[in-house]
């Protein structure tokens, strides 16, 4: 191997851990709420005498979360294809951390009333506007930083981020929950996990901060300012130039945020409350489920460089609307083997449309408007899909006590992505550096 190869290797591989490791924190903080509000916040922060409504409630904050990713999308994107990749990135750490450390300080319900909910609503609209930002500029970083031949592998990496992120929150919980009591935990040791963000933002900063900018955004750059182009609106090009490139987005999206919260976050609601089980089961289960998920990804990834994003993508989404049925039923065994193995088969699936996505958004704009483009299709879909599907879930399981509806749910948010994805034209050779990707 030559010395610029090695180089070059060598380059991206700092990159991809800068990326992995900011991509872990931020997504530590978003899913810790999510674990959270199924677990403490539906009993401190939403009292009710329905346990599924306070849970309900909780999940409605939740949501919020995902309202506010869209405008985050926007905002960081408009100023992410105008100012560059590094800077927007550094912030959303920033804001993320100062958000999730503030949750682990408030009071709850019974000491200050309706505006301890308030209050964490605020809260998880400032982390929903956060990682809004985070996802487009942290797999742009590194697709714009790699080469064409291998950029599934390279960028999926900050997607393996979410789920590392999900396992670490997992694990801070179910470590908690272990050696503390059910009456210790819920008056003060869920706070813990919380606080720990802050340690962990100043750890994410320090890696990031030494990233260099993209290649690809100041070549674009340098020859706009060569040719005295005027500054550009992103967002307006992209609704103007790239309608089917969003919607196509949008679509291929949709089963892979809807399966993902399922799988990690209502699964929790489910074992717990519906099958009445230990939280412990849930937890350590998603925790075994969360490693394979994490290998997974670039794995998909990687494979994805050889066949094409579309064949995998394609994988992912039927297999896991087909999973769907069998899921709850494996579940509803009650065994923990039994649980773990549903669960880690879900999440495979899942890595098979997670894995080659950040390639195949990204190749699907030019450089120019690649941040917004990117962001707004990836988090426009979240708002119809991720934020609402543990809402649906819990109230299809509360209306009919039964898991049945909740499998067609997926099938049908399932054949939604299989009809965007087969729609669409393949991206695996396109070259990023063209500020017309398509």
């Amino acid at each position: 191997m030559s010395s610029e190869a090695v180089t070059a290797r060598s380059s991206i591989a700092r990159v991809v851990v800068a990326s992995l490791v900011g991509t872990t924190v931020e997504w530590y903080d978003f899913f810790l709420y999510g674990s959270a509000a199924a677990l403490v916040f539906n009993k401190l922060f939403f009292p009710a005498d329905d346990p599924l409504v306070g849970t309900m409630l909780a999940f409605i904050t939740y949501a919020v979360g995902f309202v506010a990713r869209p405008l985050g999308g926007l905002v960081f994107g408009h100023y992410g294809d105008r100012l560059g990749r590094k800077k927007l990135l550094v912030l959303s750490l920033m804001l993320m951390g100062g958000a999730t450390f503030v949750i682990g300080l408030l009071p709850t319900y019974q000491a200050i009333g309706v505006a301890a909910p308030l209050l964490l609503t605020v809260l998880r609209l400032v982390q929903g506007f956060a990682i809004g930002g985070e996802w487009g500029g942290a797999v742009l970083i590194v697709s714009e930083h790699g080469s064409a031949q291998h950029r599934g592998f390279w960028a999926s990496w900050p997607q393996a981020g979410v789920p590392m992120g999900n396992l670490l929150g997992t694990a801070v919980l179910a470590v908690l929950a272990a050696v503390q009591s059910d009456e210790e935990f819920l008056a003060w040791g869920w706070r813990i996990a919380f606080l720990l963000s802050g340690v962990l933002v100043l750890i994410g900063l320090w890696v990031r901060l030494a990233v260099a900018e993209s290649p690809v955004f100041l070549e674009a750059a340098r020859k706009a300012a060569e040719r005295g182009a005027e500054r550009h609106a992103p967002v307006a090009e992209v609704l103007r130039t790239y309608k089917r490139e969003v919607l196509t987005a949008m679509g291929a999206r949709f089963a892979e945020n809807v399966v993902y919260y399922v799988l990690t976050s209502f699964v929790l609601t489910y074992v717990a409350t519906f099958l009445q089980l230990p939280r412990g089961v849930a937890l350590n289960a998603s925790l075994i489920a969360a490693v394979v998920h994490f290998a997974s990804i670039p794995l998909w990834g990687a494979l994805s460089d050889r066949v094409g994003r579309r064949p995998v993508y394609l994988i992912g989404a039927i297999g896991t609307g087909v999973w769907a049925f069998a899921f709850f039923g494996l579940l509803d065994s009650r065994s923990f083997p039994v649980i773990t193995f549903a669960t880690t088969i879900g999440l495979v699936f899942h890595g098979a449309m997670y894995g080659p996505q950040a390639a195949y958004f990204a190749e699907l704009f030019g450089t120019r408007v690649r941040y917004s483009g990117a962001s707004i299709g990836y988090q426009l879909a979240s708002i119809v899909a991720g934020s609402l599907a543990p809402i649906i879930a819990t109230a299809l399981l509360s209306a009919f006590g039964s898991s049945a509806p909740i499998s067609i749910y997926v099938a049908v948010c399932s054949v939604i992505t299989v009809v965007a994805v087969v729609l669409s034209p393949e991206t695996r050779q396109r070259d990023l550096a063209a500020d017309n990707a398509v």
